[in-house]
């Protein structure tokens, strides 16, 4: 991924994230409600919902959506709203007026107690237990499943694609292409959901996708797989991010710990399915098929989403900047280019080399003298200038390297070094799938508890762990610890991911939550691809155009520097951590 998903909370506090759920002119605040948060604006949608607790449909019109008494009171359309929430009222009894003795005044009759309200209680996060956001649930976990699949299918075909393609030292490419432009094309996507809505976004991301993966398992050279890993990576920069912003919009912050349970739900059974689908397609069919199998679940999630999700958001004009975005692309790309072609296709200080760089960081130095002026900026610099965003930003960016890192070079090391089989080298990398789900799971109940910044620190040094584990390991090559290497670093990568991405959803409002999730995805994905890249250049360099399969021993010690750097950038990780900010304890309600 979330890190890394209406609300009817009810109860003493606020139900967070509700879609389109912010004061209007007509329909203000309460005063007892709290102040608006940031983002919050009079172009609010209204969301339709209803309450399996209290069984009465009602419409959310207050801000953030609480459907229950007390803070932040919605309104029912069909009566009154005690009974519309469930709250038994206390029904007057009549009585016969008996007409009181002239010669004395009549007593005063004592105040009745006041009736003591039935609690309330929120409904219930599921896919049966809530009929209205309960689809939507799965929608997103199936739209998830593309990105969890295509996770963990690719890198265990890798070392058959390049004997059947050729090209082992421009490998990393369809890694690096296909987290370039969808890094790139985030921010871009997420600024026209805050405008126009998130379902036609995601929708237009799931149709590139599946192009991108239908043209993908036709491919014929290196090249042509490179161009269709970037089409893929288009539709990839809307799903992802849009399935995570969809999720914080209807659900609140209490309510996100439990779905968190649901999509890591997908990813572990990704981390089994992915790797058993691709080492059987490449042992018993042909490697295209790790890319068809995309197909059905885009069309079962495309079928979900028109049928299930409805959003209604006031239509606005919008710029796109495509002059940053297309500064942004170019001068990633260049950086790539010159990570991934110094010391092999040219020398390091050969004239390309220092081209490549120098062009790369004059490109990214327009793109950021671009977004100053912007009206609407691609990245909005505002994002990096709280402490919060900033630091859940760089945590990104160490969760992309750590995550692509493991992934691009764990099947190739097994294969090469131990001789296993594409499946078996899949389900060792499986582990980290699995590890990381199960402590998502939980990661909900524990920042809870002790807040997000504490969490986030002890997943990252249980990452700082794994990392170090894995390097000094892979001297002596074993599947069993290389699989509980990658099965500890999941477990540190589960509390670290989900609870940063939501600390960074939770400080902003409905208007600027998708650009905020956006920024930390891309974050992430430029981290992915830059970081792909440098440890790409790191392995080449070692090679030197070298088989992995005919030098075993020149590829070992390649590998061990790769996972090296792999532990130093956990380290890194962990000082982002301990850089967020304290007191991020999230409100329950």
């Amino acid at each position: 991924m979330c890190g890394g998903p209406g609300a009817c909370a009810g109860g003493p506090g606020l139900a967070r994230g509700a879609i389109g759920a912010r004061p209007t002119a007509a329909h203000p605040a309460p005063p007892d409600g709290g102040p608006p948060g940031p983002g919050d604006d009079p172009a609010a949608a209204t969301v339709r919902l209803r309450s399996p607790a209290r069984g009465q449909a009602v419409t959310i019109r207050g801000w953030e959506g609480a459907s229950g008494a007390g803070r932040g009171r919605a309104r029912a359309r069909n009566g009154a709203a005690g009974a519309a929430v469930g709250t038994p009222v206390q029904e007057p009894t009549p009585t016969t007026a008996t007409p009181a003795p002239t010669a004395a005044p009549a007593p005063t009759a004592a105040p009745a107690p006041a009736a003591t309200p039935a609690p309330t209680h929120p409904p219930r996060v599921g896919l049966r237990h809530d009929r209205e956001r309960g689809p939507v649930l799965a929608a997103l976990m199936v739209t998830t499943g593309l990105i969890a699949i295509e996770a963990t299918i690719l890198a265990t075909a890798i070392p058959t694609i390049v004997a059947d393609l050729g090209g082992f030292s421009s490998f990393p490419w369809l890694f690096s292409v296909y987290l370039l432009t969808a890094a790139v094309t985030v921010p871009i996507y997420s600024k026209i959901a805050d405008t126009v809505g998130r379902k036609p976004v995601i929708l237009v991301g799931i149709g590139l996708f599946l192009l991108g993966s239908l043209l993908a398992g036709f491919a014929t050279s290196m090249t042509a797989l490179i161009v269709f890993r970037a089409i893929q990576g288009l539709g990839a920069g809307a799903v992802q991010p849009m399935a995570i912003t969809i999720a914080g919009d209807i659900y609140t912050v209490a309510e996100r710990a439990k779905v968190q349970g649901y999509i890591a739900a997908v990813w572990a059974s990704a981390a089994v399915i992915g790797p058993t689908l691709g080492g059987v397609f490449v042992e018993y069919a042909d490697w295209s098929w790790i890319f068809w199998v995309n197909l059905p679940l885009g069309g079962a999630a495309t079928y979900l989403l028109v049928t299930r999700f409805h959003e209604r958001v006031e239509r606005r004009t919008h710029r796109i900047d495509w002059l940053g975005g297309a500064l942004l692309t170019l001068g990633s790309a260049s950086l790539i280019l010159a990570l991934l072609e110094g010391g092999h296709a040219w020398a390091w200080d050969s004239p390309q080399s220092i081209a490549a760089f120098a062009a790369g960081v004059l490109l990214v130095g327009g793109f950021v003298a671009v977004e100053t002026r912007a009206p609407e900026p691609v990245l909005p610099l505002w994002v990096l200038s709280r402490r919060l965003l900033a630091t859940t930003a760089l945590i990104a960016v160490g969760v992309g390297i750590l995550l692509m890192g493991v992934t691009t070079y764990v099947p190739t090391f097994l294969e090469s070094l131990v001789g296993v089989s594409p499946l078996v080298s899949g389900l060792s990398l499986a582990a980290m799938t699995l590890g990381w789900p199960i402590s998502a799971s939980q990661a909900g109940r524990v920042y809870l508890r002790i807040g997000f910044r504490a969490t986030v620190v002890l997943g990252a040094v249980v990452t700082v762990g794994a990392g170090a584990l894995l390097a000094v390991t892979s001297t002596t090559p074993s599947v069993v610890l290389v699989a509980t290497s990658c099965f500890v670093m999941g477990l540190g990568l589960g509390f670290v991911a989900a609870p940063s991405l939501i600390a960074a959803q939770s400080s902003v409002g409905w208007g600027d939550r998708g650009v905020v999730t956006g920024a930390n995805m891309f974050a992430r994905s430029m981290g992915s691809a830059v970081g792909i890249a440098a440890l790409g250049a790191l392995v080449n360099a070692q090679m030197r155009g070298a088989d992995p399969f005919a030098e075993r021993e020149r590829f070992n010690a390649a590998a061990t520097t790769a996972f090296t750097a792999v532990a130093v950038v956990g380290v890194l990780t962990l000082v982002a951590a301990l850089a967020m900010p304290r007191g991020d304890r999230p409100q329950q309600g």
